[in-house]
């Protein structure tokens, strides 16, 4: 039996999107990259550019690259060292791929996960970003893989997508995948599985339908679309999936249809530094505040300050990402994230202490708050 075909829809309205593709649509067999899909695609983004639209691609593929370049590479060394080996031989490669269907320059941007969770480098690859946008390139954003260390990985490029999508502000996100769309089962093995034009609202039914990852040259599968359509929704941003592998659905996107699943965002935007806060990785560190911290920052919406502040877990600097926590009878949880203006040190030093003291405990002082109401979200 074959699974029911998706219907035909208009796309959003849209002036800035950012494409991802993945590496199952880049991989040639045997290894290395192949222009067969990503020929499509190309003419795709072309045909946006041409109509005064922006692009930004998020493209997997350099691993494959490497590999083709230096087949026995991954054999020698830990994994980690070979894949990142191999991402390092195959950047070059997977951009020169992009460059070919292009007269305008391509620009290589390479992303951590320290690039997002610290908000100076969050700010800066937004401004990057649109500067490369301004000039009227097109800018192909890739995780660093070269450099990241396993613990602190995004991981796949789904949700790396979505993140770049709020970093840049775009109304679409297209993923590129290898099937038409998201399915009320996995086609290739249910023959009753359902095509799913439309998700209003992602909800745990709709992450049950999803599957495992779908090829072997792929990290991610229906699922990480899933939750990177998730971030992107919080976003304001609506995410749309479709097969590109299938010609005739990527001919049909450049005329402002689709043939695949579009997956609504919320009907209200979360401003773009509380989105950030909220969905940046933080680092693996916490304050930990009494109850009176708790009521001030949830009933009156205060910032932080060192008198409600009983200690800290783990080290991290200044301007790091981390959770605030409270630990009383009830036992422990996570009341809020945000950017603390000290150290864990500086922290441990000023705890329980009042502003005035700061300086004279210190000897300098960043303000008189550990994390400010604004570079503050409540959990």
């Amino acid at each position: 039996m074959t699974p029911h075909r998706f219907s035909e829809q208009a796309l959003p309205h849209w002036r800035r999107a950012v494409l991802k593709v993945g590496s199952s649509l880049l991989a040639a067999n045997g290894g290395g990259l192949s222009p067969r899909h990503a020929l499509g695609l190309a003419q795709f983004v072309s045909a946006s550019l041409a109509a005064g639209r922006e692009v930004v691609v998020v493209s997997s593929g350099a691993v494959a690259a490497g590999r083709a370049i230096v087949p026995r590479a991954a054999e020698a060394g830990a994994a980690m060292a070979a894949r990142q080996a191999l991402a390092a031989l195959g950047q070059a490669q997977l951009i020169g791929l992009w460059q070919r269907f292009f007269e305008r320059p391509v620009a290589q941007v390479l992303l951590t996960h320290d690039d997002l969770r610290n908000r100076r480098r969050y700010l800066n690859a937004r401004a990057t970003l649109n500067e490369l946008l301004r000039l009227g390139t097109l800018p192909v954003v890739n995780e660093n893989d070269t450099v990241s260390v396993d613990e602190l990985k995004l991981g796949d490029n789904d949700n790396l997508a979505a993140i770049v999508a709020a970093l840049v502000d775009a109304e679409v996100l297209f993923i590129a995948t290898d099937i038409d769309g998201l399915y009320s089962a996995d086609p290739r093995i249910d023959a009753h599985a359902r095509a799913i034009d439309e998700v209003a609202a992602l909800g745990p039914e709709i992450f049950a339908m999803a599957g495992g990852s779908g090829s072997a040259a792929g990290t991610g599968g229906m699922r990480t679309k899933l939750e990177a359509a998730s971030k992107a929704a919080a976003a304001g941003i609506e995410t749309i999936l479709f097969n590109g592998t299938d010609a005739e659905a990527v001919r049909l996107l450049g005329q402002g249809r689709l043939r695949g699943t579009r997956l609504r965002a919320g009907q209200t935007r979360v401003a773009a530094r509380k989105y950030w806060l909220r969905h940046v990785p933080a680092v693996p560190g916490a304050i930990i505040v009494d109850t009176g911290a708790v009521r001030a920052l949830v009933d009156k919406g205060a910032s932080l300050l060192p008198g409600g502040v009983t200690g800290t877990e783990g080290e991290f600097a200044r301007g790091d990402m981390v959770e605030i926590r409270c630990r009383d009878e009830a036992g422990e949880r996570t009341v809020a994230r945000g950017v603390s203006q000290y150290s864990a040190v500086d922290i441990r030093r000023i705890a329980r202490r009042h502003t005035r003291d700061i300086d004279g405990v210190l000897g300098y002082n960043y303000g008189e708050n550990i994390v400010h109401r604004d570079d503050m979200v409540l959990l």
